[in-house]
């Protein structure tokens, strides 16, 4: 069980970084503008980047050898400039250049929790008529392990009554470029690529990477976006680049149940399913899509997941809502309905936002549903809030294209102090 929070005197400070004063967002917005009718390579698997580089000239018999270059070039050491890329002929870079862009989004803000969680408001650039979007990622650091949360889609078409995120229209899917861009910009941010001084071929370590585990659970349900979620993680997890092991990355998935088998098969990533009840009359109210794919088939496609086993478990999540799903008469259905699932059922304390009408459930209450579950041999680790201060937590993403206004930031901070001692 979590030990209590601070008083409030102690309470954490929240450190923003603004990036977006005017001359470094005239530089980024004049970057852009110059890159924007130019596809880029990023996101592309290796059959697409052989074709890139037949639309330039490049050779078939060189074309091989090129890719190699570039995938070490993207992926390994993590360059943004074709100019960067000593071991290909000036000649060809400049040709790349011309014709393509490794760029990065723009970080309109980075804020920083007192807990050392990170959180990056990126803005992608206009797709032919389509305007500039804006995604939240962000970055957890922990004992051990450094884990980073991406976003699949700008905004959500779910209405979760419980996320602030589902109070956002869904304005549009990500890319394989635009999920794997999150990725690379978090290690840019964090230094978690090779130095520049790193000689070719020495052998970059798997092991003490700032960013060693992604979970597809920022905005957005991924498997609306599946082919653009699994060509993103399948690069993400290719040995020769960003080399993520594919037990270290998780798609968290509402319960979109025709494309679950999918994931297991043709990407092979933990799954996690949000799961907040274990009834459909109440999963009906919390997670609407249960109304189209409700528990009886849910539970039969977990059942039938690709690779499930003791050693690669199903994870369960499931807020806590005082007074709503908390009870132990809840417990004791959740128990029942994963009967015969190996899993695991991550209990979330509610992250409040503004607006909400939920209020997290007492410690005690939260400490008597873990005993409970866990008693009947289930693990069920409570998590840990993080970034709470910079609505960086489970739930609480939402792009700043849709501002949050002053007074809903006021309100924010006038629920986390009232409820700060119950933590």
């Amino acid at each position: 069980m979590l030990s209590p929070g601070d008083d409030d005197e102690e309470r954490p400070v929240t450190a923003t970084i603004d990036l977006t004063d005017d001359d470094a967002h005239a530089a980024l917005e004049a970057r852009a503008a110059r890159g924007q009718d130019k596809p880029s390579l990023i996101g592309l698997d290796r059959a697409e980047l052989a074709e890139a580089l037949a639309k330039i000239g490049v050779p078939e018999k060189q074309r091989k050898m090129r890719v190699q270059q570039l995938w070490h070039w993207l992926y390994v050491r993590g360059v943004d400039d074709f100019m960067a890329m000593t071991n290909v002929a000036r000649e060809l870079r400049e040709t790349l250049a011309a014709h393509y862009v490794i760029g990065r989004p723009e970080i309109v803000e980075e804020q920083i929790s007192a807990d050392g969680t990170r959180k990056w408001l990126l803005r992608f650039p206009s797709r032919g008529a389509g305007k500039p979007v804006e995604v939240e990622t962000v970055y957890i650091p922990e004992e051990g392990r450094g884990t980073l949360c991406i976003s699949s889609q700008v905004g959500c078409t779910l209405n979760c009554s419980f996320c602030h995120t589902g109070t956002q229209m869904l304005v549009r899917n990500l890319t394989a470029e635009e999920i794997l861009a999150q990725l690379m910009t978090a290690r840019d941010r964090l230094g978690d690529f090779p130095g520049a001084d790193t000689p070719m071929g020495a052998i970059v370590p798997a092991e003490g990477r700032k960013v060693s585990n992604i979970v597809m659970m920022g905005m957005g349900e991924p498997l609306y976006n599946f082919e653009a979620v699994k060509k993103a993680l399948l690069i993400a997890a290719d040995g020769d680049g960003l080399a993520l092991s594919k037990r270290r990355i998780t798609l968290s998935t509402s319960g979109v149940v025709p494309e679950i088998g999918r994931t297991g098969s043709e990407i092979g990533v933990m799954l996690a399913i949000s799961l907040h009840a274990a009834n459909d009359a109440l999963r009906d109210l919390l997670v609407p899509i249960n109304k189209k794919y409700p528990l009886k088939e849910l539970i039969a496609s977990c059942k039938a997941y690709p690779g499930l086993s003791n050693a690669r478990r199903i994870t369960f999540e499931y807020v806590m809502l005082k007074g709503v799903n908390d009870s132990l008469s809840h417990a004791r259905d959740l128990i029942k309905l994963l009967k015969g699932i190996p899993a695991k059922i991550n209990l979330i304390p509610f992250n409040p936002w503004p607006g909400t009408a939920f209020e997290c459930s007492d410690w005690e209450t939260i400490g008597k549903f873990a005993d409970f579950i866990n008693a009947a041999g289930y693990a069920s680790p409570i998590r840990t809030p993080r970034g709470r201060d910079i609505l960086a937590a489970c739930g609480q993403l939402k792009s700043e294209s849709e501002r949050m206004r002053k007074s809903d930031r006021l309100a924010l901070e006038a629920m986390m102090i009232a409820g700060h001692g119950a933590e």
